[in-house]
């Protein structure tokens, strides 16, 4: 492989950075200045000389990876390291997961050494999908959250109370690890008894940071209400994760949480990828007020988008047909990710292209900065409508269209009645995002029928297609218990059918 001299000698600095990464995680004086100072476009182009070094690991010690470029055919005619990897074939699930290994998709085809873990995700179907950590890496995970925690919350120490489902799953036990950061942690999961038992066993003396998906926290929030708790004598903040979340519902938690901010990760590649943070709050805010603001800083999409901030040095992301590819750039990962489509819908904003474009709009967002009372951190922006790949998730459930139309052709009564079906997220009467099924009939008189036949099968059918459904089903079955309307042909949110080659499956947004 014939690279360009100025090249390798960056990749040798490069990896002379590595060396003193994990030093510079923990002193978050030190990691605080350069992430306020760094100059944009030299740390551009270090994000993309990491990036490279770690394709360079991978393709010589990762035999599965070895094997994928030798069979996509790739070749270069550069010696340009930037050009060469940004040349390089997208991997993803389908082309790169299935097809290999665990085994071959680490380092050197071995992923027996002394503290790997494995978390477990869902497939579409409730295929588990599992992914190898090593020690190293999570170990670095787990302190770039706490600096990020560190960020967010100050130097105070916390009760922190980990509400996120545990066992193989990957957020609840990697979270309960790195909240560690932040004083003492106890993992009740999404049970809303223990919470309360605890929050009353140790009073109020010491303030809590509850960690979760966001309807459950609601729900928490609700429900301890109707038991006569006493919220407000608590001082409470919450780090949710897992789903989106908009701004009614970041509103309707701030009732009782002094702070709520959302992290953005997924068991593909890792969580901790970015966070919310004061600043993004308040732009995101402004951006649900101002649709003309929404529109310059996020295009056309009527959708307000999670918005995050994020470290382009241990995250290279590229943006390909507004689909999120990232470089896992840290060494260490025992299994790489090289510009691997995790198939999220969003983009990126470098802070001065931020800044300039909230100028248009007579935005200062060295005013921002004040009225948050944070300091700068210098890095891009990364903005989240969810996945692409025509996905419903609640309570960290994903609902395909390809379950519910396995449900519609498992039963005769559906499968003759059924012409076409829609998901989305809705909020119910009491705020809480749900689920939401629409269901085109070809003969209207069939509704009573139908929507008998639903209430007895949706619910479960999901349960048995979806691990993560199943979880959730269990342990909080307000959240997933699904909203049924029923229409006539061409009838409702089906009329718009008509004028298009293909039907939509998925409604995004919550309602």
């Amino acid at each position: 492989m014939r690279i360009r001299l100025r090249d390798r000698l960056c990749v040798l600095l490069i990896r002379f950075m590595d060396i003193i990464q994990g030093g510079l995680l923990r002193n978050y004086a030190i990691f605080a200045f350069i992430a306020s100072r760094a100059p944009q476009k030299f740390g551009a182009q270090a994000c993309c000389y990491r990036a490279f070094k770690e394709y360079l690991t991978a393709y010589k010690h990762v035999p599965a990876y070895k094997k994928f470029i030798d069979k996509s055919g790739w070749s270069f005619k550069t010696s340009n390291a930037n050009d060469m990897f940004k040349s390089l074939p997208v991997t993803d699930k389908t082309n790169y997961v299935l097809p290999y290994s665990t085994e071959d998709r680490c380092l050197n085809g071995n992923f027996f050494h002394k503290g790997v873990v494995i978390d477990e995700s869902s497939g579409s179907t409730g295929i588990p999908y599992n992914w190898v950590r090593g020690v190293k890496e999570r170990e670095i995970v787990k302190n770039i959250i706490g600096v990020y925690l560190r960020y967010c919350y100050g130097d105070k120490k916390y009760i922190v109370l980990n509400t996120f489902s545990m066992g193989a799953w990957a957020t609840g036990f990697n979270m309960a690890l790195a909240a560690q950061a932040l004083g003492v942690v106890k993992s009740t999961g999404p049970d809303v008894d223990k919470i309360l038992h605890t929050l009353r066993f140790f009073g109020n003396k010491y303030p809590y940071i509850l960690n979760g998906y966001p309807p459950f926290l609601k729900y928490l929030f609700d429900e301890g209400e109707k038991r006569g708790f006493n919220w407000n004598e608590y001082a409470m903040h919450a780090l949710v994760g897992g789903e989106g979340m908009s701004e009614g519902l970041r509103d309707y938690l701030l009732r009782h949480a002094k702070t709520v901010y959302s992290g953005y990760g997924a068991s593909d590649l890792e969580i901790g990828i970015g966070g919310e943070n004061p600043l993004t709050v308040i732009i995101r805010k402004l951006c649900a007020q101002d649709v003309a603001l929404r529109k310059t800083l996020f295009g056309d999409d009527h959708r307000l988008p999670m918005l995050f901030q994020y470290n382009p040095i241990d995250h290279f992301i590229e943006i390909i047909d507004r689909e999120i590819v990232v470089t896992i750039s840290k060494p260490w990962t025992l299994s790489p990710r090289i510009r691997y489509n995790i198939k999220d819908e969003g983009g990126m904003i470098t802070f001065d292209d931020m800044r300039e474009k909230l100028k248009l709009h007579n935005i200062d967002i060295l005013e921002l900065e004040r009225r948050c009372s944070y300091p700068r951190w210098y890095v891009p922006f990364l903005f989240i409508y969810g996945r692409k790949d025509s996905t419903v998730s609640v309570m960290g459930a994903n609902i395909y269209p390809e379950d519910v139309e396995s449900i519609v052709y498992s039963d005769i009564l559906l499968a003759n009645s059924v012409n076409s079906f829609s998901i989305s997220l809705e909020e119910d009467t009491g705020g809480n995002p749900r689920p939401c099924f629409e269901f085109e009939l070809l003969d209207i008189n069939q509704k009573a029928k139908v929507e008998e036949k639903l209430s007895n099968i949706l619910s479960s059918g999901l349960a048995k297609l979806s691990l993560d459904y199943k979880k959730a089903k269990d342990e909080y079955p307000q959240a997933v218990e699904p909203i049924v309307r029923i229409f006539g042909m061409h009838e409702g949110p089906f009329k718009e059918d008509q004028t298009r080659i293909k039907k939509r499956y998925v409604k995004q947004g919550v309602r």
